[in-house]
């Protein structure tokens, strides 16, 4: 199991102390210096289920610069939303989590995180 935080957020905050109350093994990615490229940003939304706009973060300055609220959010435009994420780390949702089973969940609640926890194979 390995979590995407920023340690400034405190839903990663939260996140990290349920995981620790559990007893989870999980590895620690500070996504914002070990940034994600197109390609493992690809992997991780097909392990979401989600596509980019998902889970972007549409209220960052970064992304007011980019226009990203006016960007189209289709197939045809898929790859420029990824190239943005891998390019602007700060734009993608946190915590992620990605499970044991090979799924994965943006752990922004408690429920998501033990979604997360119900996958896991270190029990």
């Amino acid at each position: 199991m390995e979590i995407w935080i920023n340690p400034a957020c405190s839903k990663c905050r939260s996140a990290l102390s349920l995981l620790d109350a559990e007893g989870a093994e999980y590895t620690v990615r500070r996504y914002l210096e070990e940034v994600p490229g197109e390609e493992e940003i690809r992997e991780v939304l097909e392990r979401l289920g989600l596509e980019p706009w998902d889970i972007t973060r549409t209220q960052e300055a970064v992304a007011t610069e980019l226009g990203l609220k006016e960007w189209e959010r289709n197939a045809g435009t898929r790859d420029r939303w990824i190239a943005a994420l891998a390019a602007h780390p700060k734009l993608i949702q946190r915590p992620i989590i990605t499970a044991d089973d090979g799924t994965a969940v943006v752990g922004r609640t408690e429920e998501a995180v033990r979604d997360a926890l119900s996958r896991r194979t270190d029990v």
